[in-house]
């Protein structure tokens, strides 16, 4: 979406100065001397002027810019200078005013005037925006706009185009969008906007506003976590009106381009609302006025088009604002507002609230919703969740499936099992349960119904009266085949019943509108064939509020939104009435893992990433974590055939059903395994040691070292890491040169790692090098060498592939010296490298001794 710049005059271009002239106006006006360079603007000309003591930003006006519009520019920056430090401070003239007036060469007269240089990058060429740099956002822009409630100057009082109230005036610019379809979805989003949202927006307080936190007039200072919003420039929009369009405005920049748009407004909302808290009914109205803001841009960009139609810039930009009306338009405003209310930490869905309290006051009055009863015939509360390796990844044979979940229950002694409200799972394999846009794909997890299983044919009956409010037949795999949806009115709240995997029957025997009494037969179950292909059972859900659609079709949510759709649809045990001590312990939840983990487990076992992932299962290439959300392990150094391998699975269940002891006693696996080992080695690696771990390896191989050549000295590679025994530490620079390490050791000498990309040594002969440097190790000992030590790939060290030639030579140097040469394979062995079984062998050498380890 172009920058708007700051005057308003659509149709007015930008002054032309070139950077000498700026030089000079810089000099003569301001008494600043300095290098120009010309700053990105649209309707203005701005350029950077490094002086040699500070920057600077000359401004040069458009020259239909008259004084009041620079005047109180000027104005808030010096009010906000006694306050902030995150904005400009004015630069006065040699005169001490304010601004200056220069002549162009074509003769148009411009206001100049000059502003401190904040140091930081733009929004707009952040990657990736993290949440915690767009709630700063938010809270910048909340503390900007409760700052400038003591604010006043007539000029921000002014009528302007870009005040989003305005937003209907510009449908003027109609006839500019040449494309059909286009000027029709915007004329309904202005008729709406004006004749719905402006009549509310004109009862919301109002006050002075940035009204242009476009991405480009963001600074960003650090970066990743360490990002954060260092400055706003540019108050050529400031206007006084109405509060919400501040945030409105930022949060529609910061959606352009995003998977999940809505998502990241609610971050720049949250971190408003902590600022300047925003009132429920400007919450009400935020999309709408994003959708305002859009129709806009939109708007304006046609107009500047057709002034201006050799520029290919303007048609590109204004893509991403098209892409994000087209879809905020077909999507959910209420949905919206939702995930706007829950990143404010205020409740949810309000009727949800009233609904739940209703419920909770008539508690055991309802009829059942299948028979027997599940209050008073116990059922069997099942496990479905992403922890249980009894769900298959996905469910392949459903048949198969609904055969023994019944034999479970049937067991049981129970009639009726029980899938649980508010439980991730795995199982939701489908295209329709992934996130809409590819970019984000996250698949929903989250159910939000209970589920009764029971056999095919079992009736379903209504809890309470009713009215028929939808019918439907979802015939896409693993949807809800059968569907009804039951409105109910009680007390000053509505709210509704969903029930699925329906047969199709009970759908046809139903009218949409009828009146249903509680305790009245309302269906019966369907088969796998017409009930989306699942095992048979009923899937009970209550809704706060069906989000503008007329049949609500969302039983999973998505982890990301897992409180917002909690809040809009509660827990249907309200009606079921299933007795608590029916349900399992809920799992443990991460803060309780967090302090119980601090409490009783060492501190050397550290934590990976700012918020510590609950991974509770893997199963191929994937993790997964409690929530089921799903991550690609490029970190775990263990699986070597991925998670949950069923062969070894199998293999591991078939071991320690036959025995389960020491190396004391004979038996023909532990020969064979080793037989196997040797098998894949060198002719002379023909003996094999077994110990419990990677460590006890290397630290076995140093006493053999040790013991053979009856020297102490060894050589490592500057990166080394090979294990965490007292013995290891000291000959790994990971760790002795790392925080709370000692140094190196006096028997340890330190060669250069072989990294031909950000090593000292690059070129063709650079293997040769890196090999000297373990001969000058050697020689820099002062004592006897034992062995050195490496991993035939670096792990730690940085993933990195020795060039050839290089450990060949290495070796000849330390045997040579009378050393012994250790391979460390415990990470890259048994064929994780790709190219061979053994990492050394793609170096052509045989050491003498190999550590083997994690892939075993």
């Amino acid at each position: 979406m172009p920058d708007q710049g700051g005057s308003g005059m659509l149709g007015s271009k930008a002054p032309t100065f070139e950077a000498h002239e700026a030089e000079h106006i810089a000099a003569d006006h301001f008494g600043i001397a300095g290098i120009a360079t010309s700053l990105p603007s649209h309707v203005d000309q701005n350029f950077l002027i490094k002086a040699k003591a500070a920057w600077y930003v000359l401004k040069i006006a458009n020259a239909s810019t008259g004084p009041a519009a620079l005047n109180v520019q000027h104005a808030v920056l010096m009010y906000l200078a006694e306050r902030r430090t995150e904005y400009a401070h004015l630069q006065m003239t040699r005169s001490g005013a304010c601004t200056a007036r220069v002549k162009a060469p074509g003769g148009s007269l411009h206001y100049v005037w000059m502003v401190t240089y904040l140091q930081g990058r733009t929004l707009a060429t952040v990657r990736p925006q993290m949440p915690c740099l767009l709630r700063g956002l938010g809270t910048l822009l909340g503390t900007l706009d409760r700052d400038l409630a003591g604010f006043a100057h007539p000029h921000v009082a002014r009528y302007y185009e870009w005040d989003l109230r305005n937003a209907a005036d510009l449908r003027c610019y109609l006839p500019n969008i040449y494309d059909e379809g286009r000027r029709a979805l915007v004329a309904r989003a202005l008729e709406r906007f004006e004749g719905c949202i402006l009549p509310r927006l004109r009862t919301l307080r109002q006050g002075t506003i940035h009204n242009d936190a476009n991405d480009h007039n963001v600074l960003v200072s650090g970066a990743g976590y360490e990002a954060h919003v260092s400055g706003l420039v540019d108050f050529g929009d400031m206007v006084y009106t109405h509060v919400a369009c501040e945030v409105a405005i930022a949060a529609t920049y910061v959606m352009l381009d995003k998977p999940d748009p809505v998502g990241a407004a609610a971050h720049v909302i949250s971190g408003y609302h902590q600022a300047y808290p925003l009132q429920e009914a400007e919450l009400e109205l935020l999309y709408d006025l994003i959708i305002a803001r859009l129709c806009s841009s939109v708007l304006v960009s046609a107009y500047r088009t057709t002034l201006e139609p050799e520029n290919e810039y303007l048609r590109i930009s204004e893509a991403p604002a098209w892409a994000l009306l087209s879809r905020l338009l077909a999507g959910s405003r209420s949905l919206a507002q939702y995930r706007f209310r829950e990143a404010c930490g205020l409740p949810v869905c309000p009727n949800t609230e009233r609904v739940v309290a209703w419920l909770k006051n008539h508690a055991g009055e309802f009829a059942p919703v299948v028979q027997p009863d599940v209050r008073e015939a116990l059922p069997l509360v099942l496990d479905a969740s992403v922890a249980n390796p009894q769900m298959g990844l996905p469910m392949r044979d459903v048949n198969r499936a609904s055969q023994a979940l019944l034999a479970r229950i049937g067991r049981a002694g129970a009639a009726v099992g029980v899938g649980q409200y508010d439980e991730p799972r795995l199982v939701y394999t489908a295209a329709q349960f992934r996130h809409p846009n590819n970019e984000f794909d996250e698949r929903r997890t989250i159910h939000l119904g209970i589920d009764l299983f029971q056999e095919v044919g079992s009736p379903v009956f209504a809890p309470l009266d009713g009215v028929v409010h939808s019918l439907e037949k979802c015939a896409q795999p693993h949807d809800f085949g059968g569907l009804v949806i039951l409105r109910h009115e009680v007390g000053d709240a509505a709210f509704y019943t969903l029930y699925g995997h329906l047969s199709h029957a009970s759908v046809d025997d139903l009218k949409k509108g009828s009146v249903v009494c509680k305790g009245q037969q309302i269906a019966k179950l369907g088969s796998p064939e017409e009930n989306g292909g699942w095992v048979p059972h009923l899937h009970f859900q209550i809704f706060g509020d069906l989000l503008e659609e007329e049949s609500a079709r969302v039983g999973v949510a998505p982890a990301s939104q897992r409180a917002v759709w909690l809040g809009i649809c509660p827990d249907p045990n309200l009606i079921l009435g299933i007795p608590e001590q029916c349900f399992p312990p809920r799992p443990w939840e991460l803060d309780q893992i967090k302090r119980l983990r601090k409490q009783y487990i060492g501190g050397n076992l550290s934590l990976s990433y700012r918020t510590p992932l609950h991974i509770v299962r893997g199963f191929g290439q994937h993790l997964f974590d409690a929530a089921g959300r799903t991550y690609l392990d490029a970190v775990n150094n263990v699986p070597h055939v991925g998670h949950c391998h069923p062969a070894v699975v199998q293999a591991a269940r078939r071991q320690q059903l036959i025995l389960s002891t020491n190396t004391r006693y004979l038996h023909a696996a532990l020969v064979q395994y080793a037989q196997r080992i040797a098998g894949t080695m060198p002719e002379a690696l023909d003996v094999c040691f077994f110990v419990n771990s990677g460590s006890e390896a290397s630290d076995l191989a140093l006493r053999l070292a040790h013991t053979f050549t009856g020297a102490t000295g060894i050589v490592v590679l500057d990166g080394a890491y090979h294990g965490h025994l007292s013995s290891l530490i000291a000959i790994s620079p990971y760790k002795f040169d790392g925080p709370g390490g000692k140094g190196v050791p006096h028997h340890v000498q330190m060669a250069l790692t072989p990294d031909t990309y950000r090593g000292p040594y690059r070129g063709h002969d650079a293997w040769e090098r890196y090999a000297e440097s373990v001969r000058d190790a050697v020689q820099n000992l002062g004592r006897p060498l034992a062995a050195f030590i490496c991993e035939s790939l670096l792990g730690c060290g940085g993933q990195i592939d020795f060039p050839p030639g290089y450990l060949k030579a290495a070796y000849d140097y330390v045997r040579q010296a009378g050393g012994l040469c250790i391979a460390d394979e415990v990470q890259v062995g048994f064929g994780r490298v790709g190219s061979h079984f053994w990492g050394f062998e793609s170096q052509g050498v045989v050491p003498d001794i190999v550590v083997l380890g994690k892939p075993m």
